[in-house]
């Protein structure tokens, strides 16, 4: 199989389910809130539980895809997808959403980026280019997401959209089928990796830490930002042109990497992206209410996600080697799950005791510091173990 075909392939499955399965949640909120009178925070607690048990299940899934191949998990992951997809659309009460969002957590173990991103690894002859390259298509997921479920929900109704939505995650299902590749016949599954002797590694904990701090400002500033702008006296306008830039920026970023190519090292960027991240912050912190002076922290923070991106992928093998690629990477998805959770509703608490976001930026820029010190532990801890040359 082409490294082209590799791409597009795993592109169409990745754009329609990080399409249905994650992104339509904000947007259905609201009107089902409206609906059925369950609060917000009831809700929200549904796809906090999803987020949870994606957690959960990355590891056994990771270890799937090492001995059998992730054709399996991303094809029959979403197939069960659109059928939750359309039970969501069903529901009709608290007990029956959770039910749903409970196994969407583990579709989304399945079915997203883990699986997709140890096929790849497995399959690319050049890998880190081919993600590079799926990484500059899937940027454009919001982009045709966000307006086509939010014209959906406001043409359809929330339970119509969902229904559409579940004949779209459809589509990919005989795509993932016949076109990624299948285990090889007649060889016997690799043995499961033993996760123990990486757990105790220094270069496991420091990208671990490097990627849930991450994750953590990532989740919080999605959750706020607006809040934040909106706060400084930012006219709306500026409010929704600096958010929409940060996908375009983002996406230059892959861009310019991908035409680097092997001219730059993973962990080169992986330091530089991790950087940018409390230099943008910090310029958050210090750019008052200036929409102009805001451009500079769009940019980092834009730079920093897009990069990332590629980094979370391709570091485990840098760091850790090929084999145990899946359950290495669930495990490091595992640990960044509870601060996503947690972050929207950590920043809201300082939010509350500082009465205002004026401390969120500086908090969130030395848990920046925090990423970069994780990502240099973990390029000292992979040099200190490889011994001298």
């Amino acid at each position: 199989m082409t490294d082209g075909r590799l791409i597009w392939t795993i592109a169409a499955t990745q754009v329609v389910s990080w399409g249905t399965l994650f992104i339509p949640f904000a947007l259905v909120l609201a009107p089902m809130e409206a609906e059925m009178g369950w609060s917000r925070s009831a809700i929200a607690g549904a796809f906090t539980l999803g987020l949870l048990v994606s957690g959960l299940a990355a590891v056994p899934a990771g270890r799937w895809v090492d001995r059998y191949g992730g054709r399996g998990p991303i094809a029959w992951g979403g197939l069960a997808g659109a059928v939750l997809l359309a039970c969501w659309a069903g529901v009709g009460s608290l007990t029956g959403l959770y039910a749903v969002w409970l196994a969407l957590g583990v579709v989304h173990a399945m079915a997203l980026w883990g699986p997709a991103m140890a096929v790849m690894m497995a399959a690319a002859r050049e890998p880190v280019r081919s993600i590079t390259a799926l990484t500059f298509i899937t940027g454009f997921t919001g982009t045709v997401f966000v307006p086509l479920v939010s014209a959906l929900v406001e043409g359809l109704g929330w339970r119509q959209a969902l229904l559409v939505l579940a004949l779209l995650q459809a589509l990919p299902v005989p795509l993932a089928i016949w076109g990624l590749p299948k285990a090889a016949r007649g060889r016997a599954a690799a043995p499961a990796m033993r996760l123990g002797p990486v757990l105790r590694r220094p270069a496991f904990w420091g990208l671990a830490t490097c990627l849930a701090a991450h994750a953590f400002i990532g989740v919080g500033l999605g959750a706020h930002l607006v809040l934040l702008l909106r706060e400084r006296g930012i006219a709306e306008g500026w409010v929704i042109t600096l958010l929409a830039l940060h996908g375009p920026f983002q996406v230059a970023a892959r861009a310019v990497l991908f035409m680097l190519g092997a001219r730059v090292g993973v962990l080169a960027v992986g330091v530089f992206a991790a950087a940018l991240l409390p230099i943008g912050l910090t310029w958050l912190w210090l750019a008052g209410d200036s929409p102009w002076w805001l451009l500079g922290f769009v940019l980092c923070w834009a730079m920093a996600d897009g990069l990332m991106t590629i980094v979370r992928a391709t570091a485990p093998v840098e760091l850790m080697g090929r084999e145990g690629y899946g359950a290495i990477t669930g495990a490091l998805s595992a640990i960044t799950v509870l601060p996503r959770a947690l972050a929207p509703s950590a920043l809201a608490l300082v939010w509350q005791w500082g009465g205002g976001y004026a401390p969120v930026p500086g908090l969130l820029a030395v848990v920046g510091l925090v990423a970069v010190a994780g990502f240099v532990v973990a390029i000292r801890g992979e040099r200190t173990e490889a011994g001298p040359a």
